[in-house]
């Protein structure tokens, strides 16, 4: 299986492309610079990089980066600084998967492309209807307000639940929804929910990034855990 990751020089991403590898996998990235991947990594012969900025590839580049992709992750976030909060592309998750999903539709392969977003507890599943107070949701709407990365998040999630839906012929999607994203050197146990069983804004839990890109590359090459969280937007805890 090959799959595209975008977003890959990132503390998730990177421990993504390595599940990735280590599972066996063809794996194709494009980053700025390579340098923030361990250099057994780089030289992986799995391994396919592309130097560039997502915002500026054209669209006969991407499409040739997608066309033979089993399966895309985007682990692409916005960086902690003023420019890359406020700046521009403010959205730049959502806008990613619109073209790449653009570009998979045009080239329609015999099974439908795998999309597997890393998004955010902070993010409702609409179609759950979850449950949240009245504290949780003004502080949502201050966060759509002060912080547009929340906004992005929000309209990438609701791009594949609402503009892709549960049966698109070509198409098929999972959101992975961590809650207070930690680091640890290795993965651990780790339990798996349709909806937050905690709030996410007054009584979060932990999630290693790395068991983060353990379910999504297990998502990817696991045919029985795709069977089970296609069309959803899964929360994922470190086990206490």
């Amino acid at each position: 299986m090959t799959t595209l990751v975008v977003g890959a020089s990132g503390e998730t991403g990177r421990l993504l492309v390595e599940q990735l590898l280590n599972r066996g996998e063809l794996v194709r990235i494009i980053v700025r610079s390579g340098s923030n991947l361990p250099e057994a990594v780089r030289n992986h012969p799995n391994l396919s990089i592309t130097q560039a900025s997502i915002t500026e590839m054209n669209d006969t580049d991407l499409t040739q980066l997608v066309t033979g992709c089993e399966a895309v992750a985007s682990c692409l976030g916005h960086t902690l600084s003023l420019k890359g909060i406020y700046g521009q592309p403010r959205r730049l998750v959502t806008d990613t998967a619109r073209r790449i999903c653009s570009v998979i539709q045009e080239n329609t392969s015999e099974q439908p492309v795998k999309y597997v977003l890393m998004n955010t507890t902070g993010n409702k599943n609409r179609d759950l209807k979850e449950p949240t107070s009245f504290r949780h949701n003004a502080v949502i709407g201050l966060l759509r307000l002060l912080l547009p990365p929340h906004v992005d998040n929000e309209k990438a999630a609701n791009f594949l639940r609402t503009e892709i839906g549960q049966n698109h012929p070509a198409i098929e999607w999972v959101a992975v929804r961590p809650d207070g994203l930690i680091d640890n050197p290795d993965v651990s146990e780790y339990d798996l929910h349709p909806s937050p069983i905690r709030d996410p804004i007054f009584n979060s839990g932990q999630t290693s990034r790395i068991n983060v890109a353990h379910f999504m590359a297990t998502l990817i090459n696991d045919a029985d855990s795709w069977t089970r969280w296609q069309g959803q937007m899964p929360v994922i805890y470190n086990r206490s």
